[in-house]
């Protein structure tokens, strides 16, 4: 008698046998190419989109102690700013805040009536107050609300909050219908949700930018939301991103801290993150001064998040950055030399100090950056009286070095040093203020050249600076002020000096560390099965032959439509089977529902990975309808070519399996 495994195995090989062996590349956006004829521009050690574009950071979460950090993408890019094709939102995962591996897009755009997302939070709904069950990842997201095909256009339809779902670990988000769950109203403004977990009263608080204010909101669901209040600056342009935490301060003290990215110019301030200290009892934020003190002083660091930092959650808060500037957001030039758009600076560690004059956010590069160290180049001390060019050439660093200023009355370095000495971007410190200045080097289209903060005329200062090809980053001290800034040098300028003036200073102990290439490998998606038909190379038999693709609307569901052997009824059975692909990543991601049936018994209804035409890893139903996720380690069939196939051999009830969102990711 012959087993039921080999019926089932037989008919496994005659249809993978019928396809050919030569690996296909299956992508659904991949990495633009890098112009071989021009070097690269895309960052060595900080966060980098894989292609296209990328703006605002979305707070990342912690799940089963992985981050995860979404953003802002937008896979149509193309660099013409008055197009509008309208951002989605990517997932990349971490587990130190530096190194992080793409997972491609995690909400899609044109999934329900509100077209495009648009920034929001993500929240662990732990107690299940929302119903998506509990542990599942609920956002609160920005769409227009039922825009028409003008108002998509130019992304005028009337902004409004939208509730998502992650039924698989954040991975994947679902719309929770196309209603808002905090409808716009006719404001204008109205957007950036930043939803935070009240404890001391039970409840979650929102909080939304609009215009010229931060409105709070108050739920115990995540679906029914109370306007409590709200806060109104009428100095900062237009707010955006708004955040809240309560954080220890570092003499034992507790704050609550309310920040927002906003337009500071008009009052001779900077356009990045603002912040006030203050008290919140559950409805209002008072702030202790009204006047706002900024997270970062440069030119480019916008649209930030906070998250706790899980090693300390009550005294310290990791914070990432878009830098950019929407004055020039479209300027950098490592669309032309390398097809994307979009870099992010260095995680930072945020603590609050007590100050003689009240409490200050102060901030460093994460401590985990050190683990990615290479190359240190120790210069130990150098005394400079006027110039000084060290013998160091690079692109990408951290410089650190402690300053006795002496007689000087400015000490600063040269970074990006041209080989003739005519660019270069200055970093330094006069008696009166530091600054970073990138004037006479290449730069954004702008009048916005040199940064510059208060600083005490103090006999010695610590200056910690990370270049990273179009970057630059300077902390001063214990990282009170801080200046973050593109700088577009050309890629041959990597020279580097050392300068004061009005007399010598001491450059005592500096150091140079380079660090590891960290650029992620863009994820792979093998089928998202959103076509008309299974896509060029893919190959349908028997019952299956004629069928596509199946609009459908299942609970963790990922786009529009699901692959779905049911094909009218449970009686219909065959394969459904992709073209080779090469396995060149670390995990093969899928979602799975269906019928229970699982291979090797047979009728079965089985998905299996194929190498070489046998079956290597399998997985099945559990006769529901929702997706549940899947993941399989690929890593010991690294460089084989492999397929996918969905094979349907039951007409018994469930006798069918829905297959979606199937991705090779790191």
């Amino acid at each position: 008698m012959t087993h039921p495994h080999q019926n089932i195995l037989r008919r496994l090989l005659a249809v993978a046998g019928s396809i050919a062996v030569a690996a296909t590349a299956l992508a659904s956006a991949p990495a633009a190419a890098h112009d071989e004829g021009e070097p690269s521009l895309r960052a060595r050690y900080h966060f980098t989109v894989p292609d296209h574009w990328k703006n605002d950071p979305q707070r990342p979460v912690v799940i089963d102690g992985v981050l995860h950090y979404y953003y802002l993408y937008n896979g149509d890019y193309d660099a013409d700013p008055t197009s509008n094709h309208g951002t989605e939102w990517r997932l990349a995962t971490s587990t130190d805040a530096v190194s992080f591996a793409d997972q491609g897009v995690a909400a899609p755009k044109k999934t329900n009536a509100n077209y495009d997302l648009w920034s929001g939070s993500v929240v662990v709904d732990h107690a299940n107050t929302a119903g998506f069950g509990a542990g599942a990842v609920v956002m609160l997201v920005t769409q227009m609300d039922h825009p028409t095909p003008a108002q998509t256009g130019n992304a005028s339809g009337q902004q409004a909050q939208f509730l998502w779902y992650s039924v698989d670990g954040g991975r994947t988000f679902r719309p929770d219908g196309d209603q808002p769950v905090i409808p716009g109203e006719g404001r204008r403004d109205v957007r950036d949700p930043k939803v935070v977990w009240d404890e001391e009263r039970g409840q979650w608080v929102a909080l939304i930018a609009e215009r010229d204010r931060v409105s709070f909101y108050t739920s115990h669901d995540l679906r029914t939301w109370t306007r409590v209040s709200e806060y109104v600056d009428d100095d900062m342009g237009t707010i955006e991103c708004p955040d809240l935490f309560r954080i220890r301060a570092d003499d034992g003290t507790w704050h609550w801290v309310m920040g927002v990215s906003a337009n500071g110019y008009a009052t001779g301030e900077p356009a990045t993150f603002a912040y006030w200290t203050g008290a919140f009892d559950g409805t209002t934020f008072v702030p202790d001064d009204p006047a706002p003190q900024w997270l970062d002083h440069g030119f480019d660091w916008y649209g930030a998040v906070t998250w706790e930092d899980p090693a300390a959650p009550m005294d310290q808060r990791l914070a990432i950055a878009w830098m950019n500037n929407w004055d020039y957001a479209h300027s950098a030039p490592t669309w032309a030399s390398d097809g994307f758009t979009g870099t992010d600076s260095i995680t930072r560690e945020i603590r609050l100090s007590a100050r003689s004059d009240g409490y200050s956010l102060v901030s460093q590069p994460v401590a985990a950056l050190a683990d990615h160290a290479t190359r240190t180049v120790r210069l130990g001390d150098v005394t400079v009286d006027g110039f000084r060019e060290l013998g160091y050439t690079g692109d990408a660093y951290q410089l650190t070095t402690r300053v006795s200023r002496q007689d000087a009355t400015n000490i600063g370095i040269q970074l990006r040093r041209s080989a003739d000495g005519s660019r270069h971007a200055d970093a330094g410190v006069t008696q009166d203020y530091a600054y970073l200045n990138r004037g006479q080097t290449d730069h954004p289209p702008s009048w916005k050249v040199e940064s510059r903060t208060p600083f005490d005329d103090a006999s010695t200062v610590e200056l910690r600076i990370l270049v990273d090809r179009t970057t630059i980053e300077m902390f001063v001290d214990d990282g009170r002020y801080t200046h973050s800034s593109q700088v577009f040098a050309p890629a041959a300028d990597q020279g580097l000096a050392l300068y004061t003036s009005g007399g010598a200073a001491v450059f005592q102990d500096v150091e140079i560390t380079e660090f590891a290439d960290l650029a992620q490998r863009p994820a792979r998606v093998i089928a998202d099965f959103e076509g008309a038909a299974w896509g060029e190379g893919w190959t349908a038999t028997d019952g299956l032959a004629a069928t596509a693709p199946t609009p459908s609307d299942l609970r963790g569901q990922v786009g529009a439509k699901v692959a779905d052997t049911y094909a009218g009824a449970d009686s219909a059975t065959g394969v459904v089977t992709s073209p080779p692909f090469t396995i060149d990543r670390h995990t093969l991601h899928f979602l799975i529902g269906g019928g229970d049936n699982p291979l090797g018994v047979e009728p079965a209804t089985s998905v299996q990975l194929l190498i070489d035409g046998s079956p290597v890893r399998s997985a099945t139903g559990e006769d529901s309808a929702q997706l549940r996720p899947v993941a399989w380690d690929v890593r010991d069939l690294a460089g084989r070519t492999a397929q996918l196939q969905i094979l349907d051999d039951n007409t018994g009830e469930w006798g069918h399996l829905m297959v979606d969102h199937v991705i090779l990711s790191d």
